[in-house]
């Protein structure tokens, strides 16, 4: 067995009171695909936070080959160690691809930027690492796992051999999330490691070698993939025993329920002619690969865009386009799809988020009563099981998987009559997600009309029924009982031409 690349020993790390790390412990041999996997609240980002030298533990060691780690102030020298590639891009959008590669290091001649050998030494670099992206195109335009190759070529343009892959899947479909692990396998070979960070488990499966635990702030197990079963490991994730459980039984929606949404001949740039109805008390799931449509659909009928035709109506209602707020107005509540950019005001508290879809209801003459907003909300943090300090922590402070339930206790607020929710899952723990899904069971069972967007089969078998969108067409309609194979068939176009 070869000596191990990266080592972290006892990692203790304190915010105050707070204890976020009190027993971190990794080791990463070389040339492998390592996961650290962990509910939120685990320990996980304060342990990359370490092992990328953007803090010091409180006590214990990191070591790079065998030898210490760098002094916290010396940039160069961790660089040259290790990088972290992020869920959220860390180039500049406006800036081409060269230009990101090199940048604060650009080529110079006679003091001034040598755009050609500039664009000569990206080039270079891309190829040699195998990654197919034009060096002058502007990032901006580029494929969310274009930008992570970029960002990992430039990390071993510094020298590191260690690349630290956290969440990087999240914003991907199934064929550009195979795509990138592709990838990742043919750099393994070319002797890069990778520390893998995600909540799809099964992801851990198809791409890493070893697998990590940590919960509660503490290392937990460290085991080969092949040697852990997956009940194992969200057993060791959980601390409990989670078995294996059949989808539950429930009663279909009857035949005569009322039909809550009714949308006829919907088009625009990304779907064509959608007719979909969601009846009270059903929850419909819509399918597809990042390039279907199905979450421009779905953020048309929340308000957020206008179709070029068709029509809905909720109960009966025309439903207005292009305007959020008419469509919070006429019952639809929505959980966006990235709960950074459009979910949370992260300068504001938990309450003040919860409650900004019924301030009408807080107060009058424009003016909204702090009492009544922390009644509300603290009403509304009970319901959702968000583990907070009250209304008045900042959002900022919450993991995701609390973060995320804020984002659908504001969407609750308002008693909605149509639920929009976009993958309202996406990147939190197993904890927090099966909380989650629990309250779309309650919404099923208080009467409300739910449209599911997501990419996570957990969460569509939820639903009573799931559309099929392909290149903005639905085509194929699974009722609740589909087998994973036969909905992937439909997503990847295999069983439709």
């Amino acid at each position: 067995m070869s000596a191990p690349l990266v080592e972290a020993e006892g990692i203790v790390k304190r915010y105050g009171p707070t204890v976020a790390l009190a027993d971190g412990r990794l080791t990463v041999r070389p040339g492998e695909s390592h996961a650290l996997v962990g509910r939120n609240g685990a320990g996980k980002s304060t342990l990359v936070t370490v092992l990328t030298g953007l803090q010091a533990p409180d006590a214990g060691t990191v070591r790079f080959d065998g030898e210490s780690a760098p002094a916290l102030a010396d940039r160069d020298a961790w660089r040259r160690k290790v990088a972290c590639v992020y869920q959220k891009p860390t180039v500049v959008p406006e800036l081409t691809v060269a230009e990101n590669l090199f940048i604060n290091r650009q080529p110079l001649h006679r003091g001034f930027i040598s755009w050609r050998r500039l664009r000569r030494e990206a080039a270079e670099l891309l190829a040699t690492w195998d990654v197919h992206v034009d060096p002058e195109a502007r990032t901006a335009d580029l494929k969310v796992e274009d930008r992570h190759m970029v960002e990992i070529a430039r990390a071993l343009s510094f020298g590191a051999r260690f690349i630290v892959l956290d969440e990087p899947t999240a914003q991907l479909d199934n064929r550009e999330i195979e795509r990138l692990f592709s990838r990742m396998r043919a750099l393994q070979d070319s002797g890069v490691t990778f520390l893998f960070i995600s909540h799809h488990l099964q992801e851990v499966y198809e791409v890493c070698q070893t697998v990590t635990v940590l919960r509660d702030a503490r290392w937990i197990t460290t085991a080969p993939v092949a040697e852990l079963p997956r009940a194992a490991l969200v057993e060791a994730m959980a601390g409990e025993s989670v078995a294996e459980r059949a989808a539950a039984v429930r009663e279909t929606v009857a035949d005569d329920a009322t039909v809550a949404l009714e949308a006829h001949g919907l088009s625009s740039q990304s779907y064509q002619d959608i007719d979909l109805t969601v009846r009270h008390g059903e929850v419909v799931g819509l399918a597809g690969s990042s390039a279907s449509g199905k979450v421009e659909l779905a953020e048309t009928l929340a308000g957020l865009h206008t179709p070029t035709s068709g029509t809905a109506r909720l109960d009966g209602r025309h439903l207005p386009f292009g305007d959020v707020r008419a469509a919070l107005r006429a019952g639809v509540g929505c959980v966006p799809r990235d709960r950074h950019e459009q979910g949370l005001v992260t300068g504001m508290s938990i309450g003040d988020n919860a409650t900004l879809s019924v301030l009408n209801r807080l107060g009058r003459y424009g003016f909204v009563g702090t009492r009544r907003t922390r009644g509300v909300a603290a009403d509304l943090i009970a319901r959702l099981d968000i583990h907070a300090e009250g209304p008045d922590q900042p959002v900022s402070d919450l993991s995701g998987g609390n973060a995320q339930k804020v984002v659908m206790a504001r969407a609750l607020a308002s008693d909605p009559r149509l639920l929009v929710l976009i993958n309202p899952t996406a990147g939190v723990d197993v904890k927090s997600k099966e909380s989650l899904l629990a309250r779309v069971d309650n919404a099923r069972e208080d009467g409300t009309a739910v449209l599911v967007v997501s990419d996570e089969l957990d969460d569509l078998r939820r639903c009573d029924r799931v559309l099929v969108l392909f290149h903005g067409r639905i085509v194929a309609e699974h009722p609740a009982g589909w087998h994973d194979h036969e909905l992937i068939a439909s997503i990847e176009g295999v069983d439709h031409g």
